[in-house]
């Protein structure tokens, strides 16, 4: 299993971002999806996930109506469309999969790399 997460970049805040994770080596409409964020000196946070049919999707209090997080099973792609970003949502993204897992677990089993998102003016 392979996912490769893309789309990070600099920007300032309240602009708007996309990541991409693109999945191969799996079944991808069998799977969970999920987006997790560390930033310098925190651990880990998960912050967004959305099920295998995209019927249900998690998002942590710190990003709900803030990001969107959608699937496109016919490309094997998750994304995180990220709007008013702000100083604090600085870290690196990574993309997580699971099997039939639940949105609400953080336990994944596989991981891709992460992408930088820098929020800076």
């Amino acid at each position: 299993v392979q996912l490769q997460a893309s789309g990070g970049g600099v920007v300032q805040p309240g602009d708007s971002l996309r990541l991409s994770c693109a999945a191969s080596g799996l079944i991808f409409r069998s799977y969970t999806m999920g987006w997790f964020r560390q930033a310098p000196g925190k651990e880990r946070e998960y912050i967004a996930a959305v099920d295998w049919s995209g019927g249900t999707t998690f998002y942590a209090d710190s990003v709900k109506d803030r990001f969107t997080i959608s699937r496109d099973n016919a490309k094997n792609t998750v994304y995180l469309r990220m709007s008013s970003l702000k100083p604090e949502d600085t870290a690196l993204y990574y993309c997580a999969a699971k099997y039939y897992g639940s949105v609400y677990s953080h336990e994944y089993g596989y991981w891709g790399q992460g992408t930088q998102v820098t929020v800076s003016s």
